[in-house]
């Protein structure tokens, strides 16, 4: 049985050459934003993968647009993170994000998006998503 532990880095300094994943805590409408992959039954934190080469925010800025269809948005840093599982850490950033235009028609991985009051049943990572929308809505102040 493996063990997954999130952990937060508000004070500390990573290195941000560890930063492998961007992940978007989104409002639109009021609403958290959630995607469904086309190859999943559950639902997602918007987010992804950085590029050989990119700066983080700027895959926080791609991630969005791709998995949401977000046009016109804010985007602000959240914290550092890191999920340990089995022994074996990954860091990414997170982020905050006020949607205010979609385009509605997705190009990418994900088949649709949807608005929650609060997280949604049937999470792609349950032992991780809850706690990064929940450390947000600390930061920011919203539910």
């Amino acid at each position: 049985m493996s063990t997954t532990k999130v952990r937060f880095y508000d004070r500390e300094t990573i290195d941000d050459t560890l930063l492998k994943f961007a992940v978007i805590a989104a409002r639109y409408k009021n609403k958290w934003v959630y995607c469904k992959h086309k190859e999943r039954n559950t639902w997602e934190i918007p987010g992804g993968h950085r590029e050989k080469g990119e700066d983080i925010l700027d895959t926080a800025r791609r991630e969005l647009k791709e998995e949401t269809g977000a046009e016109q948005f804010t985007i602000d840093p959240v914290a550092v993170y890191s999920v340990t599982i089995d022994n074996e850490t990954n860091y990414g950033k997170l982020f905050f994000s006020e949607m205010e235009r979609v385009n509605e028609k997705l190009e990418y991985e994900i088949e649709k998006i949807a608005l929650f009051d609060d997280m949604p049943p049937k999470l792609t990572y349950p032992e991780i998503q809850p706690l990064l929308q929940e450390y947000v809505q600390t930061k920011i102040k919203c539910k």
